[in-house]
């Protein structure tokens, strides 16, 4: 009972001790704040000794955020006196415990910092830029106005120090209007600073002298010593450019007095012995935390102790538990008869269950060959009104009518690929593609979504990202046309970001992780929940999309076949995030494989010859018009006889075979040309899924298969395909 007691008051211990460290917290913060109005101040021994006092008390409680803050403030700190090898060491050092919180905004001031120390001290210019760029992405997360100001007016400086004044003056005209309204006096400095220093490159002298002289008056009247020696510095290039040595000079010495009293050879010192002392006190710290985790080794092995006993007790009570588990043995016997006869029952409900599901599988798979089979025809005959009356090609009945036949395609594809993924008949294949290209292709599928919608479409692809990945090229442009055409169906005037970042390596797996994300009507949270149900429509907004109901739920499977979760986040009239991330191993090609790999432009060959195998006479129509309009000569037989009969007396450079026809179907068809010797490349068309006919059509000789209805540029590609293969294979 004491031990019980004991742990209880533990708890309330612990529980007391969390009120005076988040008071501890707040006065470091408050401590770090009053360093930061010292340096603003000019007061820098005391900017520099609080912050020092802030940094221990920080690692004392093992606060991250609070030790990257106060590391912070000290490398400002020696950035000012011009110490940048010791400002950059600091920076670093707040980097790696900024980058352990989810503190966007301390990661904007470091990163910004760093961009400064690499920057004004000349040690790599460009390298200050990425990490200003760096700086403006965390201000952007944060939506701070005034932090997108100072980085994108640090940017312009940065450019305009290399002369690069094109990729300078576009981030100081962003911020022009914000500044001359609401801008800090720091701010209001610097953009003035800097359109003088570009009216100075321009050769418009007298604007470029009314900017500098404004800068110094802005200066002046808020006793900005440290501004006014940049912008003496720059006043002297200026009048030097214009040969005006008397005025250069004047200026040269002008900074030169008050470098002198801002930046005292004392003071520079003083910080020196500061940062010794700093070093002194982290080496300090780490003993301290050595001690505690030896005192939390040694409480370890008291509790080793009491895990002995715990294991004897145990030892017990399965000793208890056998003794009790062998008198209920003989009770167990006594119930395995009506047990055997439950079971009799279940096995035989579940060979209803599996007679249920082939049925299903049977009736799924005959309705998409019976849907899409007809849907040929319609698209055909669509595309041939199209191309015999121009003047009907703007018709919003034709076009209606297209939408329709495209919209009941993909409800039947959808549901043939939710009835796949639940009957676990999907393989993922592992073979290499460039995932920049298959984004292209997906991003370039649904541009007319974002045209319609007015949106902006934004790809971002981490360079660190290998350019061939093994995986499943197919499944994978699945997930991501669902998201990306969804994002765009749900935003209007607005902008989607298809986002692919390389977040880690283990081994030979690269993971990327892929981010869809939108500033549309979002999603309320009572229906985050069930969004990825199958055939749910969340209505977002009045005159949403009405989809099958069936992306989502698709989409989700497929993520975790990848062995991934798809993750969502949300916010009403904000806009949704969808993330998840894949795994993939590299591939290197060799040159064979590069040549392979080269996609070829499909040509028609002259006097090419094509017999067509089709019961169905509108598809017969339909195909021959695809032929005509290529100019290939094409005859066509109704039935698989009729076809070895013309096989008989002709000869062809392809074979063009259905697979559902009566009398004797495509793929007896096709074991009998074979029979007979004939080696003329064989495409199946049909209705079929392909995952269910491959293999008999292997069997059967068949060379390739699409299924209708198709895009006419994939048949003629496929046609090119097999003709080459055979012509090398003979």
């Amino acid at each position: 009972m004491k031990k019980y007691i004991s742990l209880l008051l533990l708890f309330f211990w612990i529980a007391s001790l969390a009120q005076p460290i988040e008071s501890e917290k707040k006065s470091i913060e408050n401590q770090i704040n009053q360093a930061s109005i010292s340096f603003s101040n000019a007061e820098y021994e005391k900017a520099i000794d609080l912050s020092k006092k802030a940094l221990v008390r920080a690692f004392k409680i093992g606060d991250d955020r609070l030790i990257a803050h106060a590391y912070n403030a000290i490398g400002v700190i020696y950035d000012e006196f011009s110490d940048s090898k010791r400002a950059i060491e600091f920076y670093k050092k707040a980097l790696s415990y900024a980058e352990k919180t989810d503190d966007n905004q301390l990661k904007n001031w470091v990163y910004g910092n760093l961009g400064s120390a690499y920057y004004f001290n000349d040690i790599d210019v460009q390298k200050g830029i990425d990490y200003y760029k760096h700086s403006l992405k965390f201000a952007i997360k944060t939506k701070d106005k005034v932090q997108i100001t100072y980085a994108k007016l640090n940017i312009a400086s940065a450019y305009f120090s290399i002369d690069d004044f094109k990729s300078g003056i576009r981030y100081v005209n962003e911020v022009r209007i914000y500044v001359n309204s609401k801008g800090q006096e720091e701010a209001r400095f610097t953009l003035n600073s800097l359109s003088g220093i570009y009216n100075s490159y321009l050769g418009k002298r007298e604007l470029a002298e009314a900017y500098f002289a404004k800068a110094i008056s802005i200066a002046e009247a808020n006793e900005m010593n440290n501004y006014l020696v940049n912008v003496y510095d720059n006043l002297a290039e200026h009048y030097k450019k214009y040969n005006n040595a008397s005025l250069e000079k004047a200026y040269r010495d002008k900074r030169e007095a008050l470098h002198k009293i801002v930046y005292s050879e004392e003071r520079k010192k003083a910080l020196e012995n500061s940062a010794i002392q700093i070093e002194l006190d982290e080496y300090k710290i780490q003993l301290e935390r050595i001690e505690l985790e030896n005192e939390m080794q040694q409480q370890k092995l008291h509790e080793s102790k009491l895990v002995s006993i715990l294991f004897i007790v145990i030892c017990v009570i399965l000793l208890v538990l056998i003794f009790t588990l062998y008198r209920t043995n003989v009770y167990r016997k006594k119930i395995n008869g009506e047990l055997l006869k439950a079971n009799i029952g279940l096995k035989q409900a579940m060979e209803k269950a599996e007679e249920a599901s082939k049925l299903k599988t049977q009736f799924v798979s005959t309705i998409t060959h019976e849907l899409r089979t007809p849907l040929y025809g319609v698209v055909g005959i669509t595309n041939m009104i199209s191309d015999e009356h121009p003047e009907l090609s703007n018709s919003t009945h034709l076009t209606s009518l297209k939408f329709s036949a495209k919209y009941l395609l993909s409800l039947v594809n959808d549901i043939l690929q939710m009835n796949k993924i639940e009957e676990k008949r999907i393989v993922l294949e592992n073979e290499p593609f460039d995932v920049r290209e298959a984004t292209t292709t997906i991003t370039n599928s649904v541009q007319y979504i974002a045209k319609n919608n007015n949106n902006e479409l934004v790809i971002n692809i981490d360079e660190k990202i290998p350019r061939l990945l093994i995986g499943d090229k197919l499944r994978l442009s699945q997930i991501m046309m669902n998201l990306t055409s969804n994002a765009l169906k749900f935003t209007k005037n607005g902008t989607v970001r298809v986002d692919l970042t390389h977040i880690k390596t283990i081994k030979d797996f690269h993971y990327v992780e892929f981010k869809v994300s939108d500033n549309g009507v979002g999603i309320a949270p009572a229906d985050q929940g069930k969004i990825f149900d199958m055939f749910v429509q969340v209505s977002r907004r009045d005159d949403d999309y009405q989809g099958t109901g069936l992306g989502l739920a698709i989409v989700k499977k497929l993520v975790e076949l990848f062995g991934s979760k798809i993750h969502l986040e949300s916010k009403v009239n904000e806009g949704t995030t969808f993330t998840f991330t894949i795994g993939f191993e590299a591939k290197q090609l060799t040159d064979e494989e590069h040549l392979n790999n080269i996609n070829v432009i499909f040509t028609v060959q002259e006097n090419l010859r094509i017999l067509v195998v089709e019961d169905n006479r509108i598809n017969q129509m339909v195909t021959q018009k695809i032929m005509d309009k290529q100019q290939v000569k094409c005859d066509m037989a109704s039935d698989g006889l009729e076809a070895i009969e013309i096989l008989k007396e002709q000869t062809y450079d392809i074979i063009l075979m259905d697979i559902n026809m009566p009398v004797i179907n495509g793929f007896e068809t096709s074991r009998r040309i074979r029979k007979m010797g004939i080696t003329t490349p064989i495409i199946a068309l049909t209705a079929f899924d392909k995952e269910e006919i491959v293999q008999e059509a292997e069997e059967v000789g068949i060379d390739d298969i699409i299924i209708k209805p198709f895009e006419p540029a994939s048949l003629f590609q496929m046609i090119q395909k097999v003709i080459l293969k055979s012509k090398n294979a003979g």
